[in-house]
């Protein structure tokens, strides 16, 4: 019998061969040995805190996957509304014993949390447990940079995401109309709007129309209005950390947002993510800008949606006169500063993110990758053949034209006020124009 190194007794020679192909195994992720990473008679036990929109999800699937290269290492997934996570995040970071080894934040939260000191600067405290084929310059830039701040890269991509255009190939066909490419622009998309409301089954009632998305105030209805800002070449703020969204790029792009509202169901005006999510899928909404992440459930599961592959498209928003639209919304994990277990939280986010995490939850959850090398390679479903494509092009059009929201500790404050202006117009309360100089007016005061 041997004795346990950490002075817990003697070990059975099953639990020394156990414990033995774990340290091996843990080596082909970088780990240099299983310190750190548990043992039979001491696992180590991590909390993670992340949306509850996908949180249930990866602790029934993916943490047991995870288990099978790293069995010591106890997950516990806490699932938290998107409307709540922020400010839960926030109480947590700053607390005197945080609760949570790992937070999953969502894109613009990045600088907030980090003034607090509670993430950790990964390319620097974790470089001993990193394995040499991570590859770091394998990510796209533009997920990656989500969680850079000052030059410290603070978390890793855990579920990539893009704003993108999903299109009804069936509607399109119905109204004599060809299927949209990479190439339409927001004028070619309005010109044919009105021809995608129409009448499918000849009873003389409409019952499909050109578009279904963000219309209700929410804090993520702004992102289709910066993403068609953005399409004309607009910036949130200059160089000189000033609003610079109140001018004649800004309120066109309004006035798009707002204009497709003629084109969208009856009582849209209170339309948000599930309702949007709920006319595509039905076959009501030739078109959604939608968070790519929902292809799956919109395309693929007949158990939520009613279309198929085959007539379910996916690309980059229209074209204005810069670029498509776009816009990143990525959610990254993160290891807080205080953490017990910063090896541990480590080896999650480093199996999530590599190579083969990447291609486990593409292949199982339908999620989205981060990396070049995935995006290249060969899925084992046909149906993420496309969307690959689609995210790919998302993602260099998003670096492009810097198409995220505000990168600032106040970003969360800016987008509430910025929600406020688009919910404002879209209801016909203020114009585009008296909407946007109200809200020049207020950020500038936050960003102050």
């Amino acid at each position: 019998m041997q004795q346990n190194r950490r002075g817990l007794g003697p070990l059975s020679r099953r639990t020394v061969l156990i414990a033995g192909a774990s340290v091996i195994a843990t080596r082909a992720f970088g780990a240099p040995d299983a310190k750190g990473l548990g043992t039979a008679e001491q696992p180590v036990k991590l909390r993670m805190i992340a949306d509850a929109a996908y949180a249930n999800a990866w602790q029934a699937g993916m943490v047991p996957e995870f288990n099978k290269t790293y069995p010591y290492i106890n997950v516990t997934i806490d699932p938290v509304p998107y409307a709540e996570l922020l400010a839960k995040i926030m109480l947590d970071a700053t607390a005197v014993e945080p609760v949570y080894d790992i937070i999953v934040a969502d894109d613009p939260w990045v600088p907030q949390i980090a003034q607090t000191g509670a993430l950790l600067d990964l390319r620097k405290e974790t470089a001993a447990w990193t394995a040499k084929d991570y590859d770091w310059d394998d990510f796209n830039a533009a997920p990656l940079a989500a969680t850079e701040w000052k030059g410290i890269q603070y978390g890793v991509p855990f579920r990539s995401n893009m704003l993108l255009m999903f299109v009804n190939k069936t509607l399109y066909k119905k109204a004599g109309l060809p299927v949209p490419t990479a190439a339409l622009t927001w004028d070619e998309y309005l010109a044919q709007a009105p021809k995608l409301v129409q009448d499918t089954n000849g009873d003389g009632t409409v019952d499909a129309w050109a578009i279904d998305t963000y219309f209700k105030r929410d804090q993520l209805t702004p992102t289709i209005w910066q993403a068609i800002f953005n399409s004309y070449g607009g910036q949130l703020i200059d160089a000189n950390n000033k609003p610079a969204f109140n001018d004649e790029i800004g309120v066109k792009a309004l006035k798009i947002h707002v204009e497709l509202l003629k084109y969208a169901p009856p009582g849209s005006v209170s339309h948000g993510y599930s309702e949007a999510l709920s006319s595509f899928r039905q076959g009501q909404a030739a078109t959604s800008f939608m968070w790519g992440s929902v292809y799956r459930n919109s395309a693929v599961d007949p158990k939520t949606t009613k279309l198929t592959p085959e007539e379910v498209g996916i690309q980059v928003m229209p074209v204005g006169s810069a670029h498509a639209g776009a816009h990143r919304g990525i959610a990254s994990g993160t290891i807080q500063s205080k953490s017990a277990h910063k090896e541990a939280a480590w080896a999650l986010l480093q199996w999530f993110s590599s190579r083969e995490g990447e291609r486990w939850h593409s292949n199982t959850l339908g999620g989205f990758p981060a990396r070049k090398s995935t995006l290249t390679s060969k899925p084992d479903s046909d149906w993420l053949v496309p969307v690959f494509a689609a995210l790919q092009q998302g993602y260099d059009t998003a670096e492009a034209g810097k198409m995220w929201r505000l990168r600032h500790p106040k970003s969360d404050a800016v987008q509430q006020v910025l929600a406020d202006a688009v919910a404002a117009a879209i209801s016909g309360q203020a114009t585009p124009e008296a909407a946007l100089q109200t809200a020049s007016t207020r950020v500038e005061k936050i960003l102050k």
